[in-house]
């Protein structure tokens, strides 16, 4: 037994129309739209954040190295390429008087040396003389109460 339909029947055949299907398509393609733009914000605040750490890190490594060193950082400017996580950076630090006699101030600036003139970080830090060489190290014993010089 065959069941036909005939056009003033009540019972409509089951499918979706042309108009239908272009309005899912278009909310379809808003969607993937904004998954798109998502993903670029993402990739880019990623890497924002990656050069962020990166610069931090050269800028702190250089504070320390500037107050281990054997001689207190001469007053002034002073600037470095170096090659930190297969990228090419710049330094840029800046030593200046303070009004305590034995402190000096350095500020460094970090940028990737194709933009020098765009700094990613910058870090302050306060530097003292160094330790002159003929002072005895300090040793520190463990007693049963803690820690003694």
């Amino acid at each position: 037994m065959f069941l036909t339909m005939s056009p003033d029947s009540p019972h409509k055949s089951g499918g979706f129309t042309l108009i239908e299907v272009l309005v899912a398509l278009a909310i379809v393609t808003l969607g993937m739209f904004a998954v798109v733009t998502q993903l670029n914000r993402y990739a880019m605040s990623a890497s924002y954040i990656e050069q962020k750490t990166l610069a931090s890190w050269i800028a702190t490594n250089t504070i320390t190295e500037l107050s281990i060193d054997s001689e207190w950082a001469p007053l002034g400017t002073s600037e470095l390429n170096l090659e930190f996580a297969n990228r090419l950076w710049r330094w840029r630090a800046e030593v200046t008087e303070t009004e305590i006699e034995n402190l000096r101030r350095v500020d460094v600036y970090v940028s990737l040396s194709e933009k020098p003139q765009q700094i990613i970080h910058r870090v302050s830090g306060l530097l003292e003389p160094p330790v002159p060489a003929d002072y005895p190290p300090t040793y520190w014993i463990k007693n049963s109460g803690g820690l003694t010089e």
